[in-house]
């Protein structure tokens, strides 16, 4: 049996190659919320599905805690969970990956008939195919078939064989029908792309900021969350819009805040954040400070 101390070395070497890791009770489950964080009571972290305010030192929030911090790995807080774990998990889309998990011999064979090479990962039923990229997560794609990137864990089971590839359009499509929306008027339309958001006085006639001002914040917050491409692209989103909704808490409003949110939405969707994920954050960071602008 792996002792802990060979678990918690596999996490940081992982975490050490930007690998976002936690560790997994022996039901291969993350270990349960600390009492401050049971029920969603601590508000979640930031860029869990419903961002809140969390920092627990706890690896509680399963997924969600995963990091690649070596500070927090070895911390007092997250001892006693190293000392009783079974294995270590990762988060597939803070480290740029997909895993598409195939549970059963069938799901292997339509996967060698239908998806490109890619690095595998044998497992107890199946294989791990591992690529490069992220996309929503998903489970039952099709039978066998899961998908494991954004807001997921994937258990560590080794680096597997082969050259890891791009993530191919086949596996962006088993979770296409559920992410498009039919437009009014007939089924299987895809609404059109919304015009892109822009900030001007046109929408923020009541700011006490100058234009100049008010553009420079935001393109700074933008860069931001456009640099975190392979993980807390969420968290920062969340961050920046908290902090732009600071600096008009004192204005007679309107501010266009909306507008705002809507280019921080973008921003995080463009590094691979889902949108529904995206708006939750930038909704709760705008709301985080009591304001007259709106």
């Amino acid at each position: 049996m792996t002792q802990p101390a060979d678990i918690r070395h596999t996490a940081l070497t992982l975490a050490a190659a930007g690998v976002p890791v936690l560790p997994l009770s022996r039901g291969k489950r993350p270990f349960g919320n600390c009492p401050a964080c049971e029920n969603s009571t601590c508000g979640d972290r930031p860029h869990m599905k419903a961002a809140g305010p969390c920092q627990c030192p706890h690896p509680c929030h399963a997924w969600a805690a995963a990091t690649t911090n070596p500070a927090v790995l070895t911390s007092a807080a997250w001892a006693p969970a190293w000392q009783h774990a079974a294995a270590v998990a990762y988060h597939p889309a803070g480290a740029g990956l997909t895993v598409v998990d195939l549970d059963d011999p069938d799901a292997v064979t339509w996967a060698r008939e239908k998806l490109p090479a890619t690095r595998t990962v044998p497992t107890g039923r199946g294989e791990h195919w591992i690529y490069r990229g992220t996309m929503r997560s998903a489970n039952k794609a099709r039978p066998g078939v899961d998908i494991k990137s954004a807001m997921v864990y994937a258990r560590w089971l080794g680096p597997g064989t082969g050259t890891m590839t791009d993530l191919p359009p086949a596996v962006h499509a088993l979770t296409a029908k559920e992410e498009t929306t039919p437009a009014p008027g007939g089924p299987g339309v895809v609404s059109s792309p919304r015009e892109r958001a822009t900030w001007d006085r046109t929408v923020a006639t009541g700011c006490r900021h100058t234009e100049r001002y008010v553009l420079t914040g935001l393109e700074r917050g933008l860069a931001m969350v456009r640099t975190r491409t392979e993980s807390g692209a969420g968290s920062k989103a969340y961050g920046v819009a908290s902090f732009l909704a600071t600096q008009h808490a004192n204005c007679p409003g309107p501010c266009g805040l909306d507008t705002l949110g809507r280019q921080i939405v973008e921003a995080a969707v463009s590094v691979g954040v889902p949108e529904p994920y995206a708006q939750r954050a930038v909704t709760r960071g705008l709301a985080s400070t009591t304001r007259r602008a709106t």
